[in-house]
């Protein structure tokens, strides 16, 4: 039965039939897919979907059955069923969709008990036929059971009739080997992907054990649930690897029964290749191929417009090939290759359309202007659009072209000119006919004279520093643009960066290259290379620059002292300038970089290799090179020599910046710059500390071995504070003890201050600052030395934790604090600090910051240029109520935005600024107020008094002022407005 299909499956693809469209057929953007439907689901219908684009829209059929399924019965319903979908291009087929009915599943409730009946071991359901086993009844089985059928899908359950179970009286059965009741199939086809449930059961007494195992002795796989007290056996997403022979073993003390059956693996067929559309002309040929892979292996069919394809004259078909070696306009309509096996089929879409049109050029005209030299050769393209095939013909002007030796006609139609002269410029066309029409297409061929250098480059010998020119001067067509460029040993030198050394000089027509301060790296192979919009040439020129000699080689120590190394080395080249001097320099680990060296003899002439260097440091890592000079100046240094370490000795340099002091109670703090590593002479290495009180005879000796150490603490309880002493540091390592430094005094620890500063108040400054003042602390050795206070001050809001914290040094006896938030309360105290610590604090004292400064900047600014004076005016400020009062004005004023400015301080609203005016002024007003500056106004600039030429002028500039400030009242002019005659403005 064939049926339309519903309306609503149209709907979606209404809005595309609307006009500039691209014509095509009918492809499939959604497609029926198999459906299992649950007999008893709420949802009494069943509707297969299926959607296709193309234009004209296309109308669907449906193949198998109708689109809607009202009530659907099983044995009238159950089928495959498949979508046509129909254009003036053609129809095309759907896949086939499988239409089935959901599976039941199985339970038992024992003695109307509302939970089901628990398998294990000895009881067992078979979901294959729902029947209940019981491999060996006990007394507690006996009574009445009932089975109960249900479809999840459909949330239905149905119960049968009860049906007892009672025990015979007339004897007890006897232990018996195991009878396997349920068998699963010995052979189950299962897809790729899917899941599967073996069954096997047993009767027995004892009850069986139930085990399962592959017979071709694989092991299962992990993936696998089996358990002994079910028999099922379940496989999920089932692969190829899982295909085989699979055994149940029922197990008692009586004896085993064993159940096999074969599991294969099949897959349906999956596109490994598709056929694609085609658009050929008239008596071409098409080749279509498909590829499928699946299992069993997939068959081909092919489907043109709807309906099978075979083989005949004019169309060859094998498995999936489809081959028309001429095609005609019949050939045009929508094609499938179908991939089917046992278990399914796929379907590949694919238009044919077969064009025959007369010759066009429109898509692919003949290139419109072709430039070439004399000598050169061309080809002009004509490959217009035609089917089929267009024949093809040449003129030039109206004279037909006729093939020769430099005249070719080439098989796609093109014309290639070899040899070219003057006289085959001009206007070339192109002429395409076959059996639909003819089309002609012209364009023009320009012949231009060959590029040649007149004055190549040439070889050059320089030497390091020289400055030479490379010239490169041409002949050319005078109509072509010419291009100039150099590469150096293969690489592009780009002059427009501003290269060093190089620069282009010279006029149209030469190239030169100028190479300024030439070194040794400029020698090599340089290229001119000339290029115009038809050819390029170039000329090459080899450069030999002499310079100072390469790096000596093979630098080696070949004897060492605590001071002194012996060296040997072999030349380098000499770059064409014999070598002179040799000079050394070593690098150590505390070095910054390398540096020259002393050696014996103190000058090495070029003639020798070897010398000795002196002055070394004991006990350092050394590396030396060697540097040879020539006439031309100084080469590159060598490769280092290996590290080498010289010999051990005792250390000859003291510790500096003896120094101290701080600590606590009793300690004498006795510090010193550290002696660096290169000056330590070997291992082993400390200090040895001196010290005694000043005015003793008898030295104190402590030995610090720490190598990096740079302090020492001396404590004893006899010492007091700030108590002078004599100290020296001295060296030592395992060679012996060195030099011992000069005497420094340095003082014990001392007492952190003993009492707190009095008079201590706070000042208003400004609504971000106070100054905080107090009285000198007076001390001696026993209240405690004063080095500086601290001022602390906080705020009594809760939201802030943190107090802040600033210090003073000496006898400053007063601090400006920063930063604050106007209108608010701090508290400060003031206490003393030296190297001890701080001391008590003073009594906290309170001031208010002031108001903050005025919001509003000046407005209304007017003003007026008469010679060297500039008149302002504007208007008086009113502040808010959280606002400092304005107690005047700042006019600044500079020359130019970088300029510093200068400042003048005004109670009034109005001002006058003598000035020279010789260039344009800034300027700014702000307020001023006990808060604080206040915001400034607008910039203002004032041109200098040259450019203003009339009293008109000025004027203007004052209205072009108000305008810009958005107002222009009579009382933004200021009273010296009324003071001035009509003259001044």
């Amino acid at each position: 039965m064939v049926l339309l299909w519903k309306l609503i499956s149209l709907l979606p693809f209404m809005s595309c039939s609307t006009g500039g469209e691209t014509l095509h057929g009918p492809i499939f953007i959604q497609e029926p897919y198999d459906i299992t439907y649950s007999m008893g689901s709420a949802n009494p219908e069943i509707l297969l979907n299926c959607t296709a684009k193309g234009y004209p829209l296309p109308y669907y059929r449906l193949v198998g059955g109708s689109l809607a399924i009202n009530n659907p019965h099983k044995n009238q319903d159950i089928g495959t069923y498949q979508c046509l979908a129909t254009n003036s291009f053609g129809t095309i087929l759907s896949r086939k969709a499988k239409l089935q009915f959901a599976c039941l599943s199985y339970t038992w409730i024992f003695n109307n008990n509302t939970l089901y009946l628990q398998e294990d071991s000895r009881r067992f359901v078979s979901q294959a036929t729902g029947n209940l086993y019981l491999a060996k009844v006990e007394p507690w089985d006996v009574g009445n059971y009932t089975c109960a059928v249900s479809s999840a899908a459909a949330q239905r359950r149905v119960w049968g009739p009860p049906t007892a179970l009672t025990l015979r009286g007339d004897g007890v059965m006897g232990e018996y080997e195991p009878k396997i009741e349920v068998r699963f199939p010995e052979t189950t086809y299962a897809a790729k992907g899917s899941s599967v449930r073996l069954e096997c059961f047993a009767l027995g007494n004892p009850v069986p054990s139930i085990s399962w195992k592959r017979s071709d002795g694989n092991s299962l796989a992990k993936k696998i649930q089996h358990s002994r007290a079910r028999g099922v056996l379940e496989i999920p997403n089932v692969q190829q690897e899982d295909e085989g022979s699979y055994e149940c073993i029922a197990g008692n003390t009586r004896g085993i029964n064993i159940a096999r059956g074969q599991l294969f693996v099949y897959a349906p067929p999956e596109w490994d290749k598709k056929i694609q559309n085609a658009f050929l002309s008239l008596y071409d040929s098409l080749f279509w191929e498909c590829k499928a892979r699946g299992k069993p292996s997939p068959s081909y069919s092919w489907l043109k417009n709807g309906q099978p394809l075979v083989s005949e004259e004019r169309i060859q078909i094998e498995n999936g090939t489809l081959l028309i070696p001429m095609l005609n306009l019949s050939d045009s309509g929508l094609y499938q290759c179908v991939a089917e096996n046992k278990y399914d089929a796929i379907y590949a879409n694919a238009e044919l359309r077969v064009i025959a049109a007369a010759p066009d050029f429109s898509r692919n005209p003949v290139k419109k202007l072709s430039l070439v030299q004399v000598g050169g050769e061309v080809t002009i393209g004509c490959k217009p659009s035609a089917s089929p095939r267009a024949a093809v013909s040449w003129r030039k002007g109206s004279e037909v072209l006729r093939q020769n030796k430099r005249v070719v006609f080439l098989e796609d139609g093109s014309l290639r000119i070899y040899n070219i002269s003057k006289a085959d410029a001009g206007i070339y066309t192109c002429v395409a006919t076959n059996q639909f029409g003819a089309a002609r297409n012209s364009g023009n061929l320009i012949v231009k004279e060959r590029t040649v250098i007149t004055i190549p480059p040439s070889d050059t010998d320089a030497t390091v520093g020289e400055s030479i020119v490379l010239p490169c001067q041409v002949s050319h067509d005078p109509s072509l643009d010419v291009l100039f460029s150099w590469s150096f040993n293969g690489q592009r030198i780009d002059l427009s960066r501003g290269i060093h050394h190089f620069e282009r000089i010279g006029r149209e027509s030469a190239g030169d290259l100028m190479i300024r301060n030439i070194q040794l790296h400029h020698s090599g192979k340089y290229v001119c290379m000339v290029q115009t919009s038809l050819d390029s040439q170039s000329a090459t020129a080899d450069i030999i620059v002499r310079g100072p000699p390469g790096p000596p080689e093979d630098v080696k120590v070949e004897h060492v002292s605590s001071t002194t190394a012996g060296l040997s080395w072999k030349p380098g080249v000499d770059n064409n300038s014999p070598v002179q001097i040799y000079s050394v320099q070593t690098r150590t680990p505390f070095s910054v970089g390398w540096q020259a060296v002393a050696t014996a003899p103190e000058v090495i002439n070029g003639r020798t290799h070897k010398a000795t260097v002196v002055d070394l440091s004991p006990w350092v890592e050394y590396e030396f090179r060697v540097v040879a000079s020539n006439g031309v100046g100084v080469g590159e240094p060598s490769r280092p020599s290996a590290l080498l370490k010289t010999k051990a000795a005792v250390p000859v340099v003291a510790p500096m910046n003896i120094s101290g002091g701080g600590g606590g109670r009793s300690e004498l703090v006795i510090t010193w710059e550290p002696v660096s590593e290169e000056l330590q002479n070997g291992e082993g290495f400390g200090y040895i500390v001196m010290l005694r009180p000043l005015g003793s005879t008898t030295w104190t000796k402590a030995v610090v071995a720490s190598v990096e150490s740079s302090k020492y603490v001396y404590r004893n309880e006899s010492i007091t504070p700030l108590s002078p002493f004599e100290v020296k540091v001295g060296v030592y390592n395992n060679e012996g003890e060195g030099t011992l430094s000069s005497i420094s005094i340095v003082y014990s620890g001392e007492d952190e201050p003993q009492m707190a500063p009095v008079g201590a108040s706070a000042l208003s400054v400004s609504a971000a600052a106070v100054e905080v003042s107090w009285l000198p602390i007076p001390w001696n050795r026993h209240t405690g030395r004063v080095l500086g206070y601290e001022v602390l001050y906080w705020t009594d809001d809760p939201k802030e934790s943190t107090a802040g914290k600033v210090r003073v040094s000496g006898n400053v006896t007063a601090k400006n604090i920063t930063g604050l938030r106007a209108n608010t309360v701090y508290f400060a105290t003031v206490r003393a600090y030296n190297t001890a610590g701080t001391g008590p604090s003073s009594t906290p004292v309170n001031v208010t910051t002031r108001k903050s400064p005025p919001s509003q900047p000046p407005a209304n600014i007017a003003w007026k240029l008469t010679n060297s004076k500039i008149c302002l005016n504007w208007e008086h400020v009113k502040t808010m109520e959280n606002e400092s009062e304005v107690l005047g004005y700042k006019i600044l004023y500079r020359q130019n935005r970088h300029s510093k400015a200068h400042i003048l301080e005004t109670n009034n609203t109005s001002a006058e600024l003598l000035v020279p005016f010789e260039e344009d002024y800034l300027i700014e007003i702000r307020t001023v107020s006990d808060g604080g500056d206040g915001s400034s106004s607008e910039e203002i600039r004032i041109p200098k008094i040259s450019s203003l030429s009339s009293g008109a002028v000025k004027l203007s500039q004052r209205i072009n002022h108000a305008l810009t400030s958005g107002i222009l009242l009579l009382s933004s002019f200021p009273c010296w407005f009324k003071q001035c005659s009509a003259v001044d403005f």
